[in-house]
């Protein structure tokens, strides 16, 4: 009795991460497809949460959990064309594919969720984004093509647009859920002003940056900055977040620097400055966090060993035995 009570609690645990991963997915999906663009009459965003939110999924349950990518994804194609085809179905089955080809990618090379080593960074970005997305772009483009909803001649056009969206969504939104796994509200006495300084300016530079005709985007770096120093990955991450979907409103909108520009255009300097973005708060951050905790084990270290030769000191009484001035001889 009590296994079967065991079980089907487990089941019921397993059924609602299941239906909670699917509605992420599709919230999610829902959230990226409001800014869409139409590359060769084939539907992109420069910004794709839901490879995002799978990936971080995949890495803090397990890859028992596909099954909610798969249902979320199917739920979302249906969504955006109306109905289930053949080609939807094999698109909703590479942006699955894609994701768990990233984990389990990650997961041979040994990355920690912690997230608190540079190496950690730097396969996150060439294993988890630019490489495991590969798949779902290829498999997506190839299917459209196979069904006939898009002329070969303008494949690598849609498949470098998907490409860059899905990656997008892995560099800005997987580490922003794994920081948010240990994140703690700070005690009064923590660095509020300064945190609130940044939130401030944070916004402020992002609105002025991607709305201003006079191309300067490259306020958002030295912000950037300041976030990973001081808050590391916790920091820096949300602010990486916020610059991106301030650029791709202002992208999508033909607003401040990307005016008079094509579509292709936007998106491949949204891709660009997106992706600089998500690299310097994602290194950086992760270099920062490296090094205050191999300051910290050296400072612990450093305590460790005074305490150990204070206590193999001889003590004074004892040194005076060991002079011979214990007593009369």
């Amino acid at each position: 009795m009590i296994r079967s009570q065991e079980t089907r609690h487990r089941a019921a645990v397993a059924v609602l991460r299941m239906l909670g991963i699917t509605a992420a997915y599709y919230l999610s999906g829902r959230l990226g497809l409001l800014r869409q663009v139409s590359v060769e009459g084939s539907v992109v965003t420069p910004l794709w949460p839901p490879t995002g939110i799978s990936l971080a999924a995949l890495l803090y349950l397990g890859a028992g959990v596909w099954p909610g990518i798969a249902l979320g994804a199917l739920l979302t194609v249906v969504t955006l064309g109306g109905s289930l085809s053949a080609s939807g179905a094999g698109i909703a089955a590479a942006n699955t594919l894609a994701p768990l080809c990233a984990y389990f990618a990650l997961r041979a090379v040994g990355f920690r969720r912690e997230l608190d080593r540079l190496r950690d960074g730097v396969v996150l970005v060439f294993l988890g984004a630019m490489g495991g997305m590969l798949v779902s772009a290829t498999v997506g483009a190839l299917t459209l093509v196979l069904s006939g909803d898009l002329d070969s001649r303008h494949f690598w056009q849609v498949w470098s647009a998907w490409w860059a969206g899905d990656a997008m969504g892995v560099l800005m939104v997987t580490p922003l859920l794994l920081v948010l796994r240990k994140a703690r509200l700070p005690r009064v006495g923590d660095r509020w002003m300064e945190a609130s300084a940044l939130a401030v300016v944070a916004v402020g530079v992002a609105i002025v940056a991607t709305r201003s005709p006079l191309s300067m985007i490259y306020l958002l770096f030295p912000v950037l900055v300041w976030a990973a120093l001081r808050f590391q990955l916790a920091g820096s991450a949300p602010c990486a977040l916020l610059m991106s979907v301030m650029a791709i409103i202002a992208g999508t909108g033909r607003v401040g620097p990307f005016a008079g520009h094509t579509v292709l255009e936007v998106m491949l300097n949204l891709s660009i400055l997106n992706g600089c973005v998500a690299l310097t708060a994602l290194l950086l951050g992760a270099i920062v966090t490296e090094h205050n905790n191999i300051r910290r084990e050296t400072e612990l270290a450093c305590e460790e060993l005074a305490a150990l030769v204070e206590e193999l000191a001889p003590r004074p009484d004892a040194e005076g035995r060991a002079d011979g001035s214990a007593g009369p001889g």
